[in-house]
């Protein structure tokens, strides 16, 4: 067997056990993930957290789906069983609900923590390979996550499982988030660092250049004159504001093309040569949505004036944009 066909049967087999997972959901689970939702309506009313429980690969998958469900809001914990005997336990409340993960349903650290959970079974959900196995019995929610074989040439190493197990987490985890209603700025609040939080949260006005920091002509004035403040304020562009209100945009591509038509030149009055009618955009929008204004396929905008009430704010620059680690790919 070739390497190729080694993995692209590993990622086959894998994918065949998601969509037999699927359709035991179908026929055997309805009534399991309504109640599912209740238990999170009663984490939610009491302030109460979801611990998940397991040992070795599965200890690894539980870690995931609690730091999947923190980031929904709701508080998670991975909670080892042998520790939670050793004095972890001291962080679990009556009013928590558990899920436990084992492929066999029969994980001895699994089992000699349960008689010591005060989480009743109402609260307790598996997440098994044998859905009659005794961690089963103990839990109120039994979802199968029983495979035909692991991906593991010697149907040993849990693989095919693990897979599974996780994808099962992760629709736990999608459940709530869809139970609850959360939007992408409720998502955000729980990831301000990185490009995922700025890009919900980031806006406008936490980048740009303020106007007193930006060059400013009004009708009337010169190229010439332009020029001289737009080398005090590089910033790549000039604004044109009459009166307290924006008019346009002068750039350094305007400057050059002047320069090859006839009869103009530095004493060429700067609202004949500015953009009249430019893409502007508003201080409290995204800085997201600058950059999709900005980067297209059609046109790049190195600069782009804000503008609140027609009154010129400032510049947001598409350098700055892409310093903070935006990027239309995100």
């Amino acid at each position: 067997m070739t390497p190729f066909k080694t993995i692209s049967d590993v990622l086959r087999l894998e994918a065949q056990s998601l969509e037999r997972a699927a359709q035991l959901m179908d026929d055997n689970h309805r009534e399991d993930s309504l109640q599912l939702t209740k238990i999170y309506e009663n984490l939610r009313e009491t302030n109460s957290a979801i611990h998940f429980c397991g040992v070795g690969k599965s200890g690894i998958i539980a870690s995931k789906c609690a730091a999947t469900f923190t980031s929904l809001g709701l508080p998670a914990y991975f909670l080892h069983p042998t520790e939670a005997l050793h004095g972890d336990l001291g962080r679990v409340n009556k009013s928590d609900a558990i899920v436990l993960i084992s492929k066999s349903g029969t994980t001895e650290e699994v089992i000699k923590l349960l008689p010591y959970l005060e989480i009743p079974k109402s609260h307790r959900i598996a997440l098994v390979g044998n859905t009659l196995s005794p961690i089963a019995r103990a839990c109120q929610i039994v979802f199968d996550c029983s495979v035909e074989k692991e991906a593991c040439i010697n149907n040993q190493a849990p693989t095919t499982s693990s897979t599974l197990a996780l994808a099962m987490g992760d629709a736990m985890a999608v459940l709530y988030e869809k139970h609850i209603g959360l939007s992408k700025e409720g998502f955000a609040i729980n990831h301000p660092g990185g490009i995922l939080g700025k890009s919900l949260r980031m806006k406008v006005r936490d980048l740009l250049i303020k106007a007193p920091d930006c060059p400013v002509v009004t009708s009337g004035q010169t190229l010439q004159e332009a020029i001289l403040i737009m080398t005090k304020f590089p910033v790549g562009g000039c604004a044109l504001v009459d009166n307290n209100e924006f008019k346009g945009i002068l750039v350094e591509g305007d400057i050059r093309r002047t320069f090859t038509r006839e009869n103009q030149g530095l004493q060429t009055k700067v609202e004949n040569i500015a953009n009249l009618n430019p893409l502007v955009i508003g201080p409290d929008q995204l800085a997201y949505e600058a950059l999709d204004m900005m980067e297209t396929k059609t046109r790049s905008i190195q600069l782009l004036p804000v503008i609140e009430n027609k009154k010129f704010i400032g510049f947001i620059r598409l350098h700055d944009l892409l310093k903070e680690g935006f990027s239309l790919k995100n």
